[in-house]
């Protein structure tokens, strides 16, 4: 155990000491707060970074492989929903492109889970959503025989699947954005069955001038709304990119500032032909029950995750 960790766990034991003691609910208010110190103090040791108890934005887009790659990203799309709703967890979409077969060029999910969520080993905190689903990130290959191929030839696929903290309010100083670096443009957001008399001006596009980020919402009544929820990804974005930097620095690495979406880049294999097999390059962990996985059952490749 390093020295940090030493003071931690110090800490840790004179609370527990503490709250022992016969005085120590005199105080309500300060007994609470020592305890949520407590709870923050526990998930600190055991490297629950300070979003992993909240809520994520999921973000899937589509890259080599055309068609199949759309139709890719809906099948992700349908594993991540069944995982989340097993885990009774709220979702709804912010943004989506959708094309003409029922596949996504792009998509953009608001996860909320604060319970439910993968439990650390000695069970005393719970990941929420975005913890839970961090190490998801990155591009998921699929092999298969292609269902727009009429010569039934075999065809490989890419989607990119960017898991992100949510932020709130409370937490928006952690990453401050300069209003002159962004650009906002408004477009129309369309109701049911995109009837044109349904259609109002809401809709945000945001761009980040200084990174290129590029963000969509069309999930809200207001345009104030939606600009607000763009912020808040656009937060998200940021954040996950300087703490992937600083992961990548403290492995003597670089980060690249875009992933290609194509081969030789994927975290994980789906392969249902010519035999059925889910992989992961990372953990090595493997099993041949892709109609499971494709279901949502990703217990596996979640709990070998947590230690990368």
């Amino acid at each position: 155990m390093n020295k940090d960790k030493e003071k931690i766990q110090q800490k840790i034991t004179e609370i527990e000491n503490a709250m022992a003691g016969a005085d120590f609910w005199q105080d309500k208010a300060r007994a609470q707060s020592v305890i949520k110190e407590l709870g923050m103090l526990k998930a600190e040791l055991e490297g629950v970074g300070k979003y992993d108890k909240g809520n994520a934005v999921l973000s899937i887009l589509s890259g080599a492989g055309g068609d199949d790659a759309e139709d890719f990203s809906a099948m992700l799309v349908r594993m991540y929903r069944r995982y989340a709703e097993n885990k009774g967890w709220g979702w709804s979409v912010i943004h989506s492109n959708e094309n003409d077969h029922g596949g996504f060029r792009n998509i953009t999910i608001e996860i909320v889970g604060k319970s439910g969520g993968v439990t650390s080993s000695d069970g005393s905190s719970t990941l929420g959503a975005y913890g839970t689903l961090k190490n998801e990130s990155g591009v998921h290959r699929l092999v298969r025989i292609s269902p727009f191929n009429s010569a039934q030839k075999r065809q490989t696929s890419f989607s990119l699947v960017e898991v992100i903290p949510e932020f709130e309010k409370t937490s928006s100083n952690d990453v401050v954005i300069n209003d002159a670096d962004l650009e906002i443009s408004i477009a129309k957001s369309g109701g049911p069955g995109g009837q044109n008399v349904n259609k109002r001006e809401t809709a945000v596009r945001l761009l980040h001038k200084p990174t290129g980020i590029s963000i969509h919402v069309t999930s809200e009544r207001s345009q104030a709304q939606n600009k607000e929820k763009a912020v808040e990804i656009l937060r998200g974005k940021l954040w996950k990119h300087m703490e992937d930097e600083r992961k990548a620095h403290e492995k003597g690495m670089q980060v690249s500032s875009t992933t290609s979406i194509e081969w030789g880049n994927q975290i994980r294999s789906y392969v249902l032909h010519p035999y059925k097999m889910v992989k992961d390059h990372r953990t090595d962990v493997e099993t041949s029950s892709v109609d499971k996985v494709l279901e949502g059952d990703i217990d596996i490749f979640i709990e070998s995750e947590k230690n990368l």
